[in-house]
């Protein structure tokens, strides 16, 4: 496996040297060696309570969990960046509840301050990301005279990458942080290009130029900062050997899923026989890694490959092959979602609708009796993005331009976010107070998506588009947002490039000042969905299309899911 456990089987096979005593016999050279991921997660308990008690119960006195009253702010927001980069918070979720709630309180109640660039801009991203307004005036003291910043901030590259990643925390029209973001941006290229940064800031540097970090998939942040983290000086071993075995036990758990759906995606796509459709589970499974990764979401995330894995087959049936009139008999075998409906489907598609049908059957199976009523808002919610696809087919088939906002109107919604919102939630267990009816009701809203859904189903449109219009597109594709938007607007391509890419940007912002605007009790169900925003990044960095062509994240997904734990490259 990785290096934990090949470092453990060899501790067990050195016991073949012992002799065993008066038998004769050679001990066994195996002894726990194939139980060495209980050995793994007993010790992990254990590291997980020596932690809680080390960091936070020291001088804690009343019982409330702050632990550590000396914190400074320096020190609490570091430890708060630090466990969720780990890929830790899991384990400390009410901990790091506390020192968030101590973090937006006035400096005057700490023990230290916050007047250094670095730990301003951690403060400031670190509240915004989990819903608390932080207002921009907090970098007006970095300012010289003249309302700039100053020059000599160039030699503080640690503050400059915590400014320009809290700077991606705006919300629209925050100006200032656009300033800011080219301020930072400008510099770090500099001492990027210049070489003047030592590891491991160089490599998060070069990571947040591709992805700023609260847009970066925490997954893969976590599976890189496990190797920067120990280069840091005042990194803390305990730490460190939790989260490496946090990973590698949830690494455990995804091989074992990614088998399992593997056998099922392959009994699916050689039944139904749709050769034109693009054959990507594990590219599907990635992605599902980068909503939820952590064990308690096992069988949330079985659940929304699989729905993905369907949705993926109807999507390529109406954009590549079907006959518009194919399209309007899919569509009402959808809209029927019934049996008797086989019968108006072409043969071609008789398969996959009894696959659709029986496989939600047991999805609905596999829920608690009280969790049932979730399918109901799953498939109502594919139905819809059946009649969206065949909108799109009409276009196509027609030789339709739209509009850019009639476009969008469509787009959005068949960009798939709308539709898997309610998937996402479906598989979560109601304990971790996610899933809740108030979330099914919010990641549905009676068709209309809310701002939340609706930003992040614009960026994916977006970000699709761009791919799609650089890497070329099939006969069958209706016109893109870019296509679009040149036509209205008498515009070239680059320059159609660049506002949809502003959109995109924009759409980003949106989702930021909603998720500090939104009912607090809805936002763990948020965060999944920004959480599949986040993926999209990575899969169309660039400009490359990550899920059509598989190829470009091959040597991500070989990294995530096989190598033992190293430095990424995205």
């Amino acid at each position: 496996m990785a290096a934990i456990k090949a470092e453990t089987a060899n501790q067990q096979l050195e016991m073949n040297a012992v002799v065993n005593g008066g038998a004769g016999f050679d001990p066994s050279m195996w002894r726990d060696f194939f139980v060495v991921e209980e050995r793994m997660r007993a010790r992990a308990e254990r590291l997980a309570g020596e932690v809680r008690r080390r960091m936070f119960a020291a001088g804690r006195g009343n019982g409330d969990g702050e632990g550590r009253v000396t914190m400074s702010v320096a020190e609490a927001a570091t430890l708060v960046d630090t466990l969720e980069r780990l890929g830790l918070d899991g384990h400390f979720r009410h901990e790091i509840g506390v020192l968030l709630g101590r973090l937006r309180r006035e400096e005057a109640d700490f023990a230290g301050s916050d007047d250094d660039l670095h730990t301003a801009a951690l403060r400031f991203r670190l509240l915004r990301q989990h819903g608390v307004w932080v207002s921009a005036d907090v970098f007006d003291k970095f300012r010289d005279g003249s309302g700039s910043f100053s020059s000599s901030l160039r030699d503080d590259p640690k503050g400059l990458l915590s400014l320009y990643n809290a700077a991606h925390m705006a919300a629209p029209r925050e100006i200032a942080l656009d300033d800011i973001i080219a301020f930072a941006r400008c510099h770090l290229k500099a001492l990027s290009m210049d070489g003047e940064l030592k590891s491991p800031l160089a490599e998060q540097v070069s990571r947040a130029l591709d992805i700023p970090l609260p847009r970066f998939p925490r997954r893969l942040e976590t599976m890189s900062y496990l190797v920067e983290y120990e280069q840091e000086d005042e990194h803390d071993d305990m730490l460190l050997e939790l989260a490496r075995l946090e990973f590698e036990l949830a690494r455990c758990l995804h091989l074992e899923e990614l088998k399992a759906l593997s056998l099922w995606w392959r009994e699916l796509y050689e039944s139904v026989k749709l050769s034109y459709a693009r054959d990507r589970l594990v590219e599907s499974y990635f992605w599902t890694c980068g909503v939820f990764h952590e064990e308690e979401y096992s069988r949330a995330r079985i659940m929304f490959a699989k729905v993905f894995g369907l949705l993926s087959l109807m999507d390529d049936t109406y954009d590549v092959h079907a006959t518009l009139e194919e399209c309007y008999k899919l569509n009402e075998a959808i809209q029927r979602w019934d049996e008797g409906a086989i019968s108006i489907l072409p043969e071609y598609l008789r398969m996959f609708y009894i696959k659709l049908l029986s496989n939600f059957d047991e999805l609905e199976a596999s829920l608690e009796p009280h969790e049932k009523f979730r399918v109901s808002y799953a498939k109502n919610a594919f139905k819809l993005s059946s009649e969206y696809y065949l909108r799109e087919a009409k276009w196509s088939n027609t030789k339709y331009m739209p509009s850019f906002a009639e476009h969008l109107e469509v787009s959005v919604m068949s960009s798939g976010f709308p539709m898997l919102a309610p998937v996402v939630l479906m598989g979560v267990h109601d304990d971790a107070a996610v899933a809740t009816a108030a979330a099914f009701e919010w990641a549905t809203a009676a068709g209309v998506p809310d701002v939340v859904i609706a930003a992040s189903g614009e960026v994916a449109r977006f970000l699709n588009d761009i791919a799609s219009h650089r890497v070329g597109k099939n006969e069958k594709d209706v016109p893109s947002s870019v296509e679009s938007y040149m036509a209205e607007h008498g515009v070239g391509e680059e320059a159609a490039l660049a506002a949809v890419a502003a959109m995109a940007e924009h759409g980003w912002r949106t989702i930021n000042r909603a998720l500090m605007e939104m009912d607090p009790g809805l936002l763990p169900a948020a965060r999944l969905i920004v959480n599949l925003t986040r993926t999209l990044e990575v899969i169309y960095l660039g400009g490359r299309d990550g899920y059509t062509f598989g190829g470009d994240i091959k040597g991500l997904v070989v990294s995530l899911f096989l190598d033992p734990v190293a430095i990424i490259r995205i």
